[in-house]
């Protein structure tokens, strides 16, 4: 999707801005960028000094500014913006970036409802602008696996899907993340939920009925903090999705239930881990997890282990050089950011109402 003034603008190297330099841009994002062959990045939105200091330091050459006005003054120097703010602000800044003639990638959720995320996938189209929302737990090395299970055909017919981002954060922070607040979209529906939604949507398609669970757990939140969300796809799998800040003890990460198997994995990704160790994406070794920490497959009578697929968030950051270099599929289509926000909705409609809320056919 590179115009003749996209030529003039960028060139072959795309030049990225990041607005939001706290853990996401700084763990799961800026490294991505910085080692992606095609982006290079330009600018660091943040006003706090020492997250400035630390890109500057990180980052040699990057400019950084303190706010996204003095971005816009100088959006002629740079082809995409990276999005890694708080969640009220995710459409907003991307509403901003294509008046100013720039791609968008946007951290999850993109909006705070659908009726945004349409809203902004229409001034993208008017635009003549990429939005992409930023979905990076498709490329986790567990998920890669389950994929290619999936599409061995190893389990069957699936029956069950379970999935979880459990935590153990007995104290509430303060962050705005905990706060129940309209337009703030802050509880774990929005945050670990829409990982968990996303993914049951790639695995088994379109949700024909919702049922959600969810619950403040902890003194001092206005969120939830505990979350239990159950799909059941139009192809008549279930997935019953769980988030919870309250989980004391391991549980597994994914769990498979099929007519000829069934399909454990404990363990989180290590991409996550090693982002916040300072390690450089990339490599022979990067995102690869050790056997003891590989899956089993099978049934009572007989299973073995099934190594993890490498894990790999790098494949987000190429898809986007090449969608907007060579005019490629986006690696993340916003149709299926709006789809998951749909789910959001009703889990939130069904948790207030104490009831199953089937979706619509235009939603499915």
């Amino acid at each position: 999707m590179v115009s003749a003034g996209d030529q003039e603008r960028g060139g072959q190297i795309v030049r990225v801005a990041l607005i939001g330099f706290g853990p996401g841009g700084a763990y799961f994002h800026a490294p991505l960028i910085a080692a992606t062959p095609g982006l290079t990045l330009s600018v660091v939105v943040t006003s706090d000094e020492g997250r400035r200091a630390q890109a500057l330091r990180d980052y040699p050459g990057v400019t950084v500014v303190a706010t996204a006005a003095e971005l816009w003054e100088r959006s002629s120097e740079i082809d995409l913006v990276v999005i890694a703010t708080p969640n009220r602000s995710h459409a907003p800044l991307a509403l901003a970036a294509f008046d100013h003639g720039v791609h968008a990638v946007v951290d999850k959720p993109f909006a705070v409802t659908a009726a945004e995320g349409r809203a902004a996938a229409d001034a993208a189209r008017a635009a003549g602008r990429l939005l992409i929302p930023y979905q990076n737990r498709r490329w986790d090395g567990d998920f890669l696996t389950v994929r290619a299970l999936l599409a061995q055909e190893a389990f069957g017919t699936v029956h069950r899907f379970e999935s979880r981002f459990d935590r153990w954060r007995p104290q509430a922070t303060g962050s705005w993340r905990e706060s129940g607040e309209p337009g703030v979209a802050g509880g774990l529906l929005y945050d670990l939920g829409s990982h968990l939604i996303d993914q049951a949507l790639l695995l088994f398609g379109p949700v024909a009925a919702v049922y959600a669970e969810l619950d403040m757990r902890r003194p001092g939140v206005s969120a939830e903090d505990d979350v239990f969300v159950s799909l059941t796809h139009a192809s008549g799998v279930r997935s019953h999705l769980f988030a919870s800040a309250l989980a004391a003890q391991a549980t597994p990460r994914f769990r498979v239930s099929g007519s000829a198997a069934s399909w454990v994995k404990w363990g989180l990704d290590v991409q996550e881990a090693a982002l916040k160790a300072g390690v450089k994406p990339g490599g022979a070794a990067w995102g690869q997890e050790p056997p003891e920490r590989w899956s089993i497959l099978g049934t009572e009578s007989a299973s073995a282990p099934v190594p993890t697929q490498p894990g790999d968030y790098l494949a987000f950051y190429a898809g986007v050089a090449a969608a907007i270099r060579d005019d490629a599929p986006p690696p993340v289509h916003v149709h299926e950011a709006i789809a998951m926000l749909d789910v959001i909705e009703a889990a939130q409609r069904s948790a207030l109402e104490r009831r199953v809320v089937e979706l619509t056919a235009s939603s499915v």
